[in-house]
């Protein structure tokens, strides 16, 4: 059951299609925000129906996502066809020099393996290493350090006390 007002509305052309006529009628130097895109389409076709708001945004959104759109400070341009294509962000890759897969047989072949970052894992088929016997030290401490004074800092000597006679 349908109301009065949306009966009333004329069939409109697809909404990417309203968005690329309102951009080239407004012919603005920096492009179009939303808002004058929709006044434009609301000023040709009238009232737009219920939630016209809504799917103008997501349509503009999936135009900016396809490559059809430009978005600079929240404006809505179509995008030039001379200008460069935008890279993504970091370092760019390096490119590939066909001279030197030529000439190294091994790189073509994808037989050396790519060592990953860090200290590598254990072998688990290697075979056990032998553990170290630890030998027993002389119980004195000139043998362990082999100058005559023990490790460390020395221990806090007390002073003797000394008897006063008071006449």
């Amino acid at each position: 059951m349908a109301t009065e007002q949306e009966t009333n509305v004329p069939s409109l052309p697809p909404y990417p299609q309203l968005i690329f006529e309102a951009i080239d009628a407004l012919k603005q130097k920096e492009g179009s925000n939303k808002s004058s895109i929709l006044n434009y389409i609301e000023s040709t076709y009238g009232n737009l129906p219920s939630g016209g708001t809504n799917l103008l945004t997501e349509n503009l959104k999936n135009l900016k996502e396809s490559g059809e759109l430009v978005l600079l400070r929240n404006n809505y341009m179509r995008p030039d066809p001379n200008s460069p294509l935008k890279r993504g962000r970091g370092r760019p890759s390096k490119p590939k020099d066909p001279a030197t897969l030529e000439k190294d047989p091994a790189a073509q072949s994808g037989s050396e393996v790519k060592r990953g970052r860090g200290r590598p894992k254990k072998d688990p088929n290697a075979p056990p290493s032998a553990k170290k016997v630890k030998v027993p030290a002389a119980s004195t401490p000139s043998s362990k350090t082999g100058s005559g004074r023990p490790r460390g800092r020395p221990r806090k000597v007390q002073p003797e006390l000394t008897s006063v006679e008071v006449n």
